[in-house]
Order: structure tokens, then C-alpha cells, then sequence
């Protein structure tokens, strides 16, 4: 390996450390909420989606069949 590959290398470690410091985490709260949104969208979403299939599911048995 060359010294430039290292030097950079070295550039990209440091670089990569003071950008993780910028990092904000979200509380306990927003997070917990957060998870609650999303698991409450799954189960919407997929109660459409299962209705949906369940409707054209029967069209099909029922007008092409």
C-alpha cells in the first residue's frame, strides 16, 4: 500500500468521527411514538390490502370462472 492510500484513509476515519458527533438521536418518547405510528400504518395497510385481495379474489371466482 502507498502512504497516500493511508494518509486518506486516515482523513476518512476522522472525517467520518466528527460527522458521527453531529448525530441527534430522538428520545424515548418520540421514538415510542414513532414505533406506534408505524405498527398502527402496518395494520391498516395490510387490512386494505387484504380486503382488496378478498374482494377481486371473489370477483374473479365469481364473474371469470
Amino acid at each position: 500500500m502507498n502512504a497516500n492510500f493511508i494518509s486518506k484513509f486516515i482523513v476518512f476515519v476522522n472525517e467520518t468521527k466528527s460527522e458521527v458527533k453531529k448525530i441527534t438521536w430522538p428520545s424515548r418518547d418520540e421514538l415510542t411514538g414513532s414505533v406506534i405510528i408505524v405498527c398502527l400504518l402496518v395494520v391498516v395497510f395490510a387490512a386494505i390490502l387484504g380486503s382488496m385481495d378478498g374482494i377481486f379474489g371473489y370477483v374473479t371466482r365469481t364473474f371469470v370462472a
